[in-house]
């Protein structure tokens, strides 16, 4: 013990507490947080674009049909909007289809391929002849033209709830060609 009587704690310090932690930079774990939300937010935006491009054949056959509907709402010819329709129906088949399978169906078997691969029953129905043979047929009326536009865009929508590429299609093994 010192002698000459001074209290030997007086010369020590106090306690000093480390100062909080601040906001920045943020703990490891943050960091790793926001990269998995940031890998999934590409991920969710890749998925949706290709969603989108997946459908862009689809999306632009149903608004030409709506255009052609509207063709006919306002005069034009059914003969000519009809013909149009079913060249639209070919064409997203082709969009949808390997052309090698598409490409020669005619009469019967073209209805039979609509009504396998998402037109149903309706396809199979004297309901669809029309759809044969309205490239050809000129005494086509105003209800034989909305019904196949109807047709149309049944089986074209059937096709795109399906969302899934068919193999040997573009987007598929194979290519379409």
């Amino acid at each position: 013990m010192p002698t000459g009587g001074s209290d030997p704690l007086a010369a020590l310090r106090d306690i000093h507490m480390p100062p909080e932690p601040g906001l920045w930079p943020p703990a490891p774990g943050w960091w790793i947080l926001a990269l998995l939300l940031l890998l999934i937010a590409g991920g969710v935006a890749m998925w949706r674009i290709r969603a989108r491009r997946r459908h862009r054949p689809q999306r632009e056959a149903l608004l030409a049909l709506a255009a052609l509907r509207r063709e006919l709402a306002e005069g034009a010819a059914p003969h000519r909007v009809a013909a149009e329709s079913t060249s639209l129906l070919r064409r997203a088949a082709l969009a949808r289809f390997p052309r090698r399978q598409v490409a020669g169906l005619t009469g019967p078997d073209w209805l039979d391929f609509l009504a396998e691969h998402g037109g149903g029953a309706g396809f199979a129905t004297p309901e669809a002849a029309p759809l044969v043979r309205a490239p050809y047929a000129p005494g086509i009326g105003v209800d034989e033209a909305e019904r196949i536009i109807g047709l149309c865009e049944r089986w074209i929508r059937a096709g795109r709830r399906a969302g899934r590429p068919v193999p040997g299609t573009a987007h598929g093994e194979g290519g379409n060609g």
